[in-house]
């Protein structure tokens, strides 16, 4: 059994439904390679779910990844996440889970700082992550579904998740 503490988060001031979500430029990484790439350019081929979770080497990536792979969101909308990992750790995290998902890098969590959802770790002054949040964005980058965790660990309900990319695509 895993031993760890739950920590309490506390509610978010995050982007919520109805807001235009904040554009942001940040390396987009891939199996391949990794480019500067805006939000916008995503979001102007259609919508998109912004996933953002702690470091790759966090369990709570590997559960959060690996549940959005295998319901297969990507048939419905663009879906990336963001995480302060770098894009080294990005791609090898991308080929360990299997991934057919991008991954925008954001080291200063300066990007989870403008949705309203970063945090100090605890114990670690100094350094900051994004809570795990999902956000749902239309063409316009308007956010037509948002969770944000209140604790950690928590994991966004998926079926809830699937729910609303099927109703808003």
């Amino acid at each position: 059994m895993v031993d760890f503490d739950v920590v309490e988060l506390g509610a978010a001031d995050h982007v919520d439904v109805g807001e235009q979500a904040p554009d942001f430029t940040r390396p987009l990484v891939n199996t391949e390679y990794w480019e500067s790439r805006s939000l916008s350019s995503l979001t102007d081929e259609g919508p998109v779910l912004l996933v953002f979770y702690p470091m790759d080497g966090a369990f709570p990536a590997t559960y959060i990844w690996n549940e959005l792979r295998d319901r297969e969101l990507g048939e419905h909308v663009t879906v990336v996440g963001c995480s302060i990992s770098d894009p080294y750790a990005h791609k090898q995290l991308i080929a360990e889970r299997g991934m057919d998902y991008r991954l925008f890098s954001d080291p200063s969590a300066d990007v989870a700082r403008e949705y309203g959802i970063d945090h100090e770790l605890d114990g670690m002054a100094g350094i900051r992550e994004p809570r795990p949040a999902v956000f749902l964005l239309d063409e316009e980058r308007t956010v037509q579904y948002a969770w944000v965790a209140e604790e950690w660990p928590s994991f966004p309900d998926y079926d809830e998740v699937e729910d609303a990319v099927r109703s808003h695509t």
